[in-house]
């Protein structure tokens, strides 16, 4: 359950980021790091939130 939260995060967590913060890469202006952090924490709840729910449901 894990490895499959992370596997979410780290491909949902890179669009979100290129999406809200592609701009910046490109000027080459530096990301904002906390909102970075954020992008990829979300998704890794809300996968790890599913499959708890899901495990607990069956």
């Amino acid at each position: 359950m894990l490895r499959r939260s992370l596997a979410v995060a780290l491909i949902v967590g890179l669009i979100l980021n290129l999406i809200n913060q592609g701009d910046r890469l490109l000027d080459m202006q530096g990301v904002v790091w906390w909102r970075a952090a954020l992008t990829f924490i979300v998704p890794f709840c809300v996968a790890s939130y599913g499959a708890y729910a899901a495990l607990r449901n069956a």
